[in-house]
């Protein structure tokens, strides 16, 4: 936790109540509900609940956790409880203040020098659960420690779980859309991919773990999460397994186990069948003090997409328990992901152009063709106080995953509508586990602080065998201008055509991780960052034998940070990014992992009381080089590719601009050059993607809201099978619109997706598969408390 965070919203919390004499108020019960967190936050809470103001020094805060309270208790009595076991006193000093100071003989050496500022109530309203409305002022995952968003110098957009049910969105690819320099793009096997500021991203990260090592990660339902960052730049520095992390990183956080009882149950439902319900329990576990438990259990179900192809189903449970101290907090869970994904809705490109795509009602595959994926996940959170300057942060995961599918595939594309189909049939499992340990301490020197942190991952990962079974269907060609139906894939494969892949042993990848957030003063704050990334390549030689070598690569990140004023930042950051490249050149020798460096400088500004952040950011990535597979069967030469650089501007303005309006409005604009000259596909030039949200404040329309969202892109290309050809797909635009009513126990919305109907197609796409949505959908979403 770093010194300006900790000094502007913790050092000079004014929350307090009076020391002598006491008012009836301040005697008087009031409810509390604090949940266990970083104290600094804790007391934020106190004061929002109390109606009182605090003053502490940040050093005598720093690091230390708070057990929470909860109940209907006097202000004293609550403060007292927040206090209980961190060692910290506490003195009224006026009719609303309290001062919470370290005993006599551990004074803190800043103390004298840290100026007092008053807390805005909506920033202390904030920092309660890092999150008020569609502002998140605090991450846990970008800087591996709890630090204010406006303090790390670099861009991380967060979507919180308001932003999330205002959107009636269905999964974390609905969440992204609407994040500057992000794309969620439609994939064949049914789960999405992402693509930050150009580039693919790796695995995705779940509560900072590797979400998957096969590229096929499949995130929880958005009942489970509690919100869904974005990491912009590469994100070696945080470990991902693959490395693949040039442009970013997705983080989801789950929801995690809270003292004050709660039961919700929530569903969905869509005017072309598809429904959903979830409930969402949690509570102390009564007769064990310091015990919490929360179950999340989610079923969904479709008959068929608007295109035909049928039966999607979607599963869901995840319990888990939490044991916490005034030293100590420990959550352990288990996760069972289980999906059944049809081939997307998509059209083949029988021409140059998406005039000329094959129909849209003319099914380009079998209705049962399917992916299936199966994600089986223990894991555990520590975060344990080592005294007054230290604390362990721990994190670890066991998790297996099984994926299937049975479908076509469709090439080389005629005018008259012919095609190359091709049946496939696909088994693939894979086991890995992961474990992430950091020593934080926070360290007083002179008028600056460094809060430094010490980290050790560690991962093994293994990829079972491999079935993959392919097929022409009869005579290959298969005509989309007639009326036949493709056969279910399965039904022409054999064993006979299987290509077997074996699996791989079990591969260990490590790293060091070393930071120092370094704030000097009341305006600079630096980040330096190294990670020593020590990784296993398994290949094989010339003649086919295996190759198991070992490499080891460090990784150098820094950010600088400038207040030149209270609300506004400046920053300037470097970050480095590499991916390991498991192929042999046309030498014989491994090729070089390939190396990324972006250099990003902008701008953060608290707006309209505080309620609203803008951030503005410039950004260039470079890409040494890619790879060009040459042979996909063993010993897989390969050669080079020419390398990439990815220059753009974004814009994000989030928060409350008005009692009851709330906005999310991001601008892109990006430009992305291959260095051997060939044109970029899939990259749209500009993108603008808004939501506001409206609720009315009194008189008879209390409780209903009016949102409404707009995305915008210009046009991009798709391209061919052969990567020799180009395909254009104009700009479009989409319209959202969302009516809904709340009450405290029970809310519900009533939302019109694509209101002017228009063909959407993905920005992008190859020419056979055309991700394509059509007409205006109706969605029913709600919630009830019981």
């Amino acid at each position: 936790m770093r010194r300006e965070w900790v000094c502007w919203l913790s050092a000079s919390l004014l929350i307090g109540m009076p020391r002598v004499v006491l008012a009836a108020p301040m005697a008087a019960c009031r409810p509390f509900d604090v949940p266990a967190q970083p104290l600094a936050t804790a007391l934020i809470a106190f004061g929002r609940q109390a109606d009182v103001q605090v003053l502490t020094d940040g050093a005598a805060v720093a690091r230390v956790r708070s057990s929470g309270v909860a109940g209907c208790l006097a202000p004293r009595a609550a403060l007292a409880a927040l206090l209980r076991g961190t060692g910290l006193r506490y003195a009224f000093t006026g009719s609303a203040t309290v001062a919470v100071t370290p005993p006599p003989g551990r004074p803190s050496p800043r103390a004298a020098k840290l100026p007092m500022r008053e807390l805005a109530p909506v920033e202390a309203d904030a920092m309660v659960a890092r999150d008020r409305g569609f502002l998140a002022v605090l991450t846990s995952t970008a800087a591996r420690d709890d630090a204010a968003l406006v303090d790390v110098p670099q861009s991380v957009s967060v979507v919180t779980r308001d932003l999330m049910d205002a959107q009636q969105a269905q999964d974390v690819a609905d969440v992204v859309r609407d994040v500057a320099g992000v794309q969620a793009i439609a994939g064949a096997g049914g789960l999405p991919s992402f693509r930050i500021r150009g580039f693919d991203t790796g695995n995705g990260l779940i509560d900072g773990m590797p979400s998957s090592i096969a590229g096929s990660g499949d995130f929880p339902p958005l009942i489970g999460l509690d919100r869904v960052e974005v990491f912009k730049g590469p994100q070696s520095i945080l470990g991902d397994s693959t490395g693949n992390t040039f442009g970013g990183l997705l983080n989801v956080t789950l929801k995690q186990p809270q003292a004050r009882t709660r039961r919700e149950l929530r569903y969905t439902l869509d005017d072309n069948g598809r429904a959903s319900v979830g409930v969402d329990l949690t509570g102390p576990l009564a007769g064990h003090p310091g015990l919490a438990y929360r179950l999340v259990a989610r079923g969904a179900y479709a008959d068929h997409s608007a295109q035909g192809y049928r039966n999607q189903r979607n599963g869901y449970l995840a319990p888990s328990i939490a044991w916490q101290n005034p030293r100590t907090r420990l959550v352990a869970g288990l996760q069972r992901i289980t999906n059944r994904l049809p081939t997307p809705d998509h059209v083949v490109l029988l021409g140059g152009s998406v005039g000329q795509a094959s129909a849209f009602g003319r099914l380009p595959g079998n209705p049962g063709d399917y992916a299936s994926y199966r994600t089986s996940r223990a894991y555990y959170l520590l975060d344990h106080q080592l005294g007054s300057r230290w604390t362990w942060r721990s994190r670890g995961q066991y998790v297996e995953q099984h994926n299937a599918s049975s479908a076509w595939t469709l090439g080389d594309p005629q005018p008259d509508g012919r095609v190359l189909a091709i049946a496939q049939q696909y088994r693939y499992a894979d086991a890995y586990g992961s474990l992430q340990n950091d020593l934080v301490g926070v360290f007083d020197t002179a008028a600056s602080e460094h809060t430094v942190t010490l980290g050790l991952d560690y991962a093994r990962a293994r990829v079972g065998h491999v079935e993959d079974r392919i097929g022409l269907y009869g005579d290959a060609f298969f005509s989309l201008s007639g009326t036949a139906t493709l056969p279910p894939a399965a039904s022409i494969l054999s064993a006979a055509d299987d290509l077997p892949q074996p699996g791989s042993p079990w591969q260990s990848d490590s790293g060091l991780f070393v930071q120092d957030q370094w704030s000097i003063g009341e305006r600079w704050d630096l980040v330096a960052t190294a990670r020593r990334s020590a990784y296993e390549v398994i290949a094989s030689d010339p003649q086919g034998r295996p190759l198991r070598l070992h490499r080891a690569r460090w990784v150098p990140d820094l950010g600088v940070a400038f207040k030149p004023t209270p609300g506004s930042t400046l920053y300037a950051s470097v970050a480095s990014g590499f991916q390991a490249l498991s192929y042999l050149g046309n030498d014989g020798r491994l090729l070089p992992p390939a190396l990324s460096r972006q250099v990003e400088a902008g701008a953060k500004f608290a707006l309209f009381d505080q309620r609203a952040r803008l951030t503005l950011a410039t950004y260039r990535i470079r890409l040494d080089h890619s790879y060009l597979l040459v042979s996909a069967q063993q010993p897989g030469f390969a050669t080079l590719g020419p390398g990439q650089t990815n220059r753009g501007a974004e814009l994000e303005l989030v928060g409350r601009l008005a009692p009851g309006l709330d906005a999310s409005v991001s601008y892109t604009r990006a430009r992305i050059a291959n260095r051997d000259g060939t044109p970029a596909t899939g990259a749209p030039r500009q993108r603008l993607d808004a939501w506001l949200d409206y609720r009315f404040q009194g008189g008879h329309l209390s409780g209903w809201g009016l949102a409404g969202g707009l995305r915008a892109r210009s046009q991009s290309l798709g391209q061919s099978l052969d990567f020799t050809r180009t395909c254009r797909v104009p700009g479009q635009v989409e319209l959202d619109l969302a009516l809904s009513y709340r009450t405290p126990r029970w809310h519900v919305a009533l939302g019109a997706t694509n209101l002017l109907g228009r063909r959407l197609y993905d920005a992008d796409f190859n020419e056979t598969f055309v991700p394509l949505r059509t007409g205006r959908r109706l969605r029913l979403s709600g919630g009830v408390a019981f």
